[in-house]
């Protein structure tokens, strides 16, 4: 057996040995060998897992094995989950791909999956997943077109209502000011760093520092982000993302120095901990979000991205660099941080007003030079 492939036939099944339920088990030794290459590929296990799950929903629904299906399968499946399930494109696209990844694998003769299925059910796997029977990726932007900014009023209204929820709470001498406090520092602080949902939940106290050339921050001018958005097969992208706005040294002096030790954790890292673990869930942070978004009829379109895109819009409304930007998000391409940039209507017309007024007094200055004798 050396020199075989991690993950081949011979590895994960014993050559002559019958099997009680063959059809099941060596689909099942297909599954966890599949598994094993996704990982050697050092992709993350959730994204490994995921894989796994849309192939056996696959498997389930056709009612066949790997070495019996076939594109029509395919068309009719991702067909049915677009017109009864009403999924994204971006969704579908990703069940297509798991499919050809795992078809992929099992054809692959260095796994030897056709031999064995050929040995046992005169029958192979194929590849039926083609260009003509998936979605084609046509642009760089496939979010949900209603998603966007928060206006700066609507950013405003959402802050003093979390704010005011705090006080409420304990106005009535309830525990949930503690949560409810945490929640509301938490959410302008992914507003005050651009930041991601699990950028923001994964944060430590000790990742606020200081920035020499921002002294006015205090202990506050940067945030180093440890679990930025990771590229596939690569671990969380780190980043350090500068302080802009003095309010948000202030917010989070007060938070940690005076607040963050009622929660009583002693030796807790986390700048956001959880009331019975070590820091707050990501389904908490959803809940108390819509909330109060839903409390406020806000747009059911604004969910916790839009706090990242308010962070991009109104620092280019606000004339900061695009690069500078582009650097504080953690964008590779400028074009990303295009995307994000909801500009307000009233942004555009002060732009507008601002280009014509100088078209306008530059035009003035020449006919009053050109009528000057001197």
């Amino acid at each position: 057996m050396s020199g075989q492939v991690p993950g081949s036939a011979r590895l994960a099944l014993v050559s002559g040995v019958p099997l009680l339920r063959p059809e099941e088990q060596v689909f099942t030794a297909m599954l966890e060998g599949f598994a094993n290459q996704q990982l050697a590929r050092n992709l993350a296990r959730t994204t490994v897992e995921g894989r796994e799950n849309t192939v056996k929903a696959f498997a389930f629904y056709v009612n066949a094995f790997p070495w019996q299906w076939t594109a029509a399968m395919v068309d009719e499946w991702l067909g049915d989950l677009r017109s009864l399930r009403d999924l994204k494109r971006s969704t579908i696209r990703g069940y297509s791909q798991a499919i050809s990844a795992f078809c992929a694998y099992a054809t692959d003769p260095a796994y030897e999956w056709a031999q064995q299925c050929e040995a046992r059910f005169a029958s192979h796997p194929i590849q039926v997943v083609h260009e003509w029977n998936t979605a084609v990726h046509v642009q760089d932007n496939e979010a949900d077109p209603s998603k966007r900014a928060f206006t700066r009023s609507e950013l405003e209204a959402f802050f003093d209502h979390a704010d005011e929820q705090v006080a409420r709470i304990r106005a009535f001498g309830r525990k949930g000011w503690l949560p409810a406090f945490r929640d509301a520092v938490l959410f302008k602080t992914a507003y005050a760093y651009g930041l991601r949902r699990n950028e923001t939940r994964m944060l430590d106290v000790a990742d606020f520092s200081r920035n020499p050339h921002g002294p006015e921050f205090g202990e506050y001018g940067a945030c180093l982000v440890r679990f930025g958005k990771a590229k596939k097969g690569s671990p969380p992208k780190r980043r350090s993302v500068l302080t802009v706005w003095p309010w948000t040294a202030e917010v989070l002096e007060e938070w940690i120095t005076e607040i963050h030790p009622h929660f009583g954790i002693e030796g807790n890292p986390a700048a956001w901990p959880s009331e019975r673990g070590l820091r707050v869930g990501c389904q908490r942070l959803n809940s108390r979000f819509v909330a109060y978004r839903d409390a406020l009829d806000l747009d059911p379109a604004l969910d916790f991205h839009s706090l990242r895109r308010s962070y991009v819009t109104h620092l280019i409304e606000d004339g900061w660099d695009p690069r500078f930007v582009q650097e504080q998000v953690g964008h590779e391409h400028a074009s990303t941080t295009a995307i994000y940039t909801c500009v307000s209507s009233d942004f555009r017309t002060r732009t507008l007003r601002r280009a014509l007024d100088t078209t306008v007094a530059q035009a003035l200055a020449a006919v009053a030079a050109k009528d000057d004798p001197s």
